[in-house]
């Protein structure tokens, strides 16, 4: 069997493959893709580039939206053959960077636990997510995902695997966490467990405004009310609907007592009461009926950004005013996620200096022919977002975006002295 550099692959299908994603607007045609079966083949592979000046790119499930896993006549390391959820103890699971978050909850969920944050679309890879952020509806109390990890094992740019941690070798784990690849490729994480819920009761409850979703949502993060927070607007008919999707996790309080002056309406809201898997799944059948009609394969021109508290509502209302039903797509919305700046507390995830941010999260399924008119859209935002201090997240699709103004050049330097990782 073929190992390190002799396993590198060069079939015309699978450099196809390694030069699109999930965004399907980039495409960079790598020279060589890499399918390892350990650490010890990635290592060689980054020595063979490092001799080489070949530049190299880790892809975790390709889920990204603007080719930043993509290495143009470089390599591409494929690390969906390094998925194995390792070990699961009863504070900790130790899973490989090619897992996906599904998987690594259901190994934790035979053991009645779960990680604290876990992506909406659990289809994304723990390194991939690591390795930009990790933000979700329970954000606003444990912090993005690289805010709870506990250590991770890495190999840099000269090939050795290191492990690191907030007391072993900081200053990489600082460099890695939301550190876009540009220090090295993530192979194992060491992840927390809490106690698992049993039952998820879900809320969602309807609102004429973007202005009053948002003073609700401001509301239930100061007082800690729901386990899980978030606002989405949504194309209804010829306008659009602002849902407040809350949740409370096995709660021993009582609906009226959950709900109290929020204005629920029976005939109006909806409540779920779910198994804590089928709420953390909830994309699964949203997946399958957009692989079947084909907009899961059409081009995803998604904005991420990340506002100050006190420049949310203009921005947003600027932003639903130029945006139109038919460029948002049937399936699309637009994701606002309320979190305090103090639990964000790692490094190199940039954020607006206030106390309280939001995430506005633009998720587009319109049509193909629309995609540069979007990006144009996406880059007026973003310079909007920018002068109103806010700052970008880096998985969407965003032109022109400057990152090493987000990252850490001196570190890249120290980690890979050779540059290989660096676009």
């Amino acid at each position: 069997m073929l190992s390190g550099v002799e396993a590198l692959r060069t079939e015309r299908d699978i450099l196809d493959w390694a030069a699109a994603d999930f965004g399907g607007i980039v495409t960079e045609r790598p020279r060589a893709v890499l399918r390892p079966e350990s650490a010890d083949d990635i290592s060689a592979v980054l020595g063979f580039a490092a001799e080489r000046n070949i530049p190299v790119a880790a892809r975790g499930r390709g889920h990204s939206g603007f080719g930043q896993a993509q290495a143009r006549d470089g390599i591409v390391i494929d690390m969906t053959g390094l998925g194995r959820v390792l070990r699961v103890e009863d504070d900790r699971v130790v899973a490989e960077a090619g897992a996906t978050w599904g998987e690594v909850l259901r190994a934790t969920l035979a053991h009645d636990r779960t990680p604290p944050v876990l992506t909406d679309y659990l289809g994304v890879s723990v390194g991939g997510t690591l390795s930009a952020g990790g933000i979700s509806g329970t954000t606003h109390r444990y912090g993005v995902q690289t805010d709870t990890v506990l250590s991770l094992d890495v190999l840099t740019g000269d090939g050795v695997e290191r492990t690191c941690s907030r007391t072993e070798s900081p200053e990489l784990f600082h460099a890695v966490r939301a550190g876009y690849g540009r220090c090295g490729v993530i192979v194992r994480a060491t992840l927390p467990l809490i106690p698992a819920p049993v039952r998820v009761r879900r809320f969602k409850i309807y609102y004429p405004t973007a202005a009053e979703l948002l003073t609700r949502e401001r509301q239930l993060l100061h007082e800690g009310r729901f386990d899980f927070l978030q606002g989405e607007i949504l194309p209804v008919g010829g306008g659009w609907t602002y849902m407040l999707d809350v949740a409370a996790y096995d709660s021993p309080a009582d609906d009226a007592t959950l709900l109290d002056g929020l204005g629920y309406e029976p005939a109006r809201d909806a409540t779920e009461d779910l198994a804590y898997w089928d709420f953390a799944n909830r994309l699964a059948d949203a997946e399958k009926l957009l692989t079947q009609t084909g907009e899961w394969f059409a081009p995803h021109a998604w904005s991420n950004l990340l506002l100050p508290d006190n420049a949310t509502d203009p921005y947003l209302a600027d932003l639903m005013a130029g945006l139109t039903q038919e460029d948002l797509g049937a399936a699309g919305l637009v994701l606002t996620y309320p979190v305090f700046r103090r639990n964000l507390t790692t490094p190199l995830f940039r954020v607006p200096d206030e106390d309280v941010v939001f995430l506005v999260a633009v998720i587009r399924f319109g049509p193909e022919p629309a995609v540069d008119r979007q990006l144009a859209a996406n880059r007026d935002w973003y310079e909007k977002a920018v002068a109103a201090g806010g700052t970008a997240y880096p998985s969407g699709a965003i032109p022109g975006i400057d990152w090493t103004r987000q990252l850490d050049p001196a570190a890249a330097a120290r980690y890979d002295p050779h540059g290989i990782f660096r676009r």
